[in-house]
């Protein structure tokens, strides 16, 4: 079997795809694309242009959540529980990672402060929940790591790159999200998700959004390079 994974070096979807596939060492290779100048090729096996496809034999597959249960259905070390209940419970954890995802671009593409402060909220609120529902750790389900954690490693990713331009808020006072957010960052197959230049590829993309994050970001970097008045 020859796997395929087209990637873009940014998108949260392709990185689940990525941890997943290394969890299960199953070998595949990888091909990344511009999503901003999508080749032909791309469009002909991708119905709504976007990432990631895998391409099984040369056949497409396309949506991360297909991808994802087509790799549990037929690769090795499964990362959904065995029982039917709790199988149930992450899949709907990782609909909650998906709909945090959906904040987390309103918050980088937010134009007015009102905007920007929602998102915030929305996402502490969210987080909040996730405090509540967390165990002993150090995943989401105790000592197993599972899909929903492959889901939500990349979400704390963005937030390596949103604490080096604020303090936002969003994770603080929940220690159970911060030794998991801690754990996912140390496993490797999530290390490896994203090449090395993925925190500086984040920081010019979320500058050249024309936000209200974009404009933080502009006025820290010239508050920076502003001479010392003494």
């Amino acid at each position: 079997m020859t796997l395929m994974l087209v990637s873009h070096h940014l998108c949260p979807y392709v990185q689940r795809v990525a941890i997943a596939l290394a969890e299960k060492n199953t070998p595949f290779e990888r091909t990344y694309i511009d999503l901003a100048n999508k080749p032909d090729w791309f469009l002909a096996i991708s119905p709504l242009g976007k990432t990631p496809v895998l391409t099984v034999n040369g056949t497409p597959v396309f949506e991360s959540a297909a991808i994802l249960e087509y790799l549990e259905e037929t690769q090795p070390n499964p990362l959904h529980p065995s029982d039917p209940l709790r199988r149930a419970d992450h899949r709907a954890w990782i609909e909650y990672g998906t709909a945090i995802l959906n904040d987390i671009w309103g918050f980088y593409a937010a134009h007015e402060e009102a905007t920007f402060i929602t998102k915030i909220t929305a996402l502490a609120g969210k987080f909040e929940r996730l405090e509540i529902r967390l165990g002993t750790g150090p995943y989401f389900d105790g000592d197993h790591f599972a899909l929903v954690d492959a889901v939500f490693g990349p979400v704390f990713r963005y937030f390596d790159v949103f604490d080096q331009i604020d303090d936002f808020g969003v994770l603080a006072n929940k220690p159970k999200v911060a030794k998991w957010r801690d754990a996912l960052a140390t496993r490797p197959s999530i290390k490896n998700a994203v090449t090395s230049d993925y925190n500086p590829r984040l920081w010019k993309f979320l500058e050249r959004r024309r936000s209200y994050l974009s404009n933080i970001m502009t006025t820290a970097r010239q508050s920076a390079q502003r001479p010392d008045d003494r």
